[in-house]
């Protein structure tokens, strides 16, 4: 792609994005949605100008790991913790039953083989983490009690995602599990999600003085987004997804993380915090819509066959099976019915995640065009359903807790 061209895609994708999240946000719908909107118009399924190049897909990234920077910094840690046992059922539910649920419809059902069933469930276990938060955001509900508890959950998703992925595709290759090299993974991402906020923290002090006394412009918005790769880099090298390394970041950075050496750290906190709002506002709102143009972009509804009445039976079956299957982990959450329900729907879309197993599965010629139409098709569906969904259940909560 020549340097003219891709400026003129990024062009498109900048515009296309804001004038969709402008419209859908004055007809009361979360903007995401019509960002991902955006992304299905201009992308592959309607106009086909921009497609899922490398280059674009990269930018994207910036944009998911910022989004979950300032997620970060805006998470009460204390409260996070609070909620990690129900966080915790909830993630775990959301894992085992779309996953058992998914392959018992593929292979018993449909007629599907093993290694392909499996793969079938494993796309439907993982949580957008990032469609999620926006719409959070999107409808100000990201400082609830609900909203901790699906954050930590989705997080947990994450974790759990990589590790069936990695599993699976040794499974299809090798046609063996290595358990050792498995809980190797798992022990890694442990000790990352403990380690990483606490040495990031430590940075802090150096970051106050550099910022302080830096002669030149735009020292403090370098030194975090420095940060932010260089963790994010961390997480990837001990096998977990990069964007826990920039909520690390986040957290790193949020005025309400307490370390034992508070005392000292503190100070310099609180003279950044309105420092580092006020310069990565601009950088986060100008990549993050990058990210959710792209995720539309990357689905292709094109590849879908429109008139097959075996698809629309397998695809009705599995995204009824995606939906229903992650709302029940909401059974888990604190409150009444409507707390619960909300929950779970914020658990839905798989977007950019289940993209990936997809891709995986066609690489790896472990899906056929049939099968891979059929996945491409429930992430879209719940990429979609769930923004809908969640603003009509919230906007009736006017009182968010």
């Amino acid at each position: 792609m020549e340097v003219s061209e891709f400026f003129l895609k990024l062009l498109v994708i900048l515009l296309s994005a804001k004038l969709f999240a402008e419209i859908f946000s004055r007809l009361s719908i979360p903007s995401v949605l019509g960002e991902v909107v955006a992304g299905l118009i201009i992308g592959p399924s309607v106009l086909g100008f921009v497609s899922p190049e490398a280059t674009l897909h990269l930018i994207a990234e910036i944009g998911i790991l910022l989004l979950l920077f300032e997620v970060g910094l805006e998470t009460d840690v204390g409260q996070l913790v609070k909620e990690g046992v129900r966080s915790t059922l909830v993630a775990v539910t959301g894992v085992a039953v779309p996953a058992a649920l998914g392959f018992w419809v593929s292979y018993s059902w449909f007629g599907m083989s093993l290694i392909p069933s499996l793969f079938v469930g494993g796309t439907i276990v993982a949580t957008s983490i990032g469609i999620t938060v926006r719409v959070l955001k999107d409808l100000n509900r990201h400082n609830t009690r609900m909203a901790r508890i699906v954050l930590g959950a989705a997080v947990l998703d994450d974790v759990i995602g990589v590790v069936v992925l990695a599993v699976l595709y040794d499974f299809a290759v090798k046609g063996t599990v290595s358990i050792p090299a498995t809980m190797r993974i798992l022990v890694f991402i442990c000790a990352f999600l403990l380690l990483a906020p606490v040495l990031a923290k430590l940075f802090v002090p150096l970051m106050a003085k550099l910022a302080s006394s830096g002669r030149t412009k735009g020292m403090l918005p370098t030194l975090i987004i420095s940060l932010i790769l260089g963790l994010a880099v961390i997480s990837h090298k001990v096998g977990a997804p990069e964007i826990l390394g920039s909520f690390a970041a986040g957290i790193a950075l949020a005025r309400r993380f307490f370390l034992p050496l508070r005392a000292s750290i503190d100070h310099y906190s609180r003279q950044l915090a309105e420092k580092i709002e006020e310069s990565m506002t601009p950088i986060i709102d100008l990549f993050v819509p990058v990210f959710f143009v792209m995720v539309g972009v990357s689905i292709n509804l094109r590849a879908i066959d429109m008139s097959s009445a075996s698809f629309w039976a397998f695809a009705g079956t599995l995204a009824a099976v995606a939906v229903v299957s992650k709302m029940v982990s909401g059974i888990w959450a604190q409150g009444g019915f409507r707390e619960k329900l909300s929950t779970g729907i914020a658990m839905v879309p798989r977007g950019e995640v289940g993209l990936i197993f997809a891709e995986v599965g066609k690489r790896s010629r472990i899906f056929d065009d049939a099968a891979y139409a059929v996945v491409v098709f429930v992430v879209a569906l719940t990429t979609l359903f769930a923004p809908l969904a969640m603003r009509l259940m919230m906007s009736k909560d006017k009182d968010g807790e």
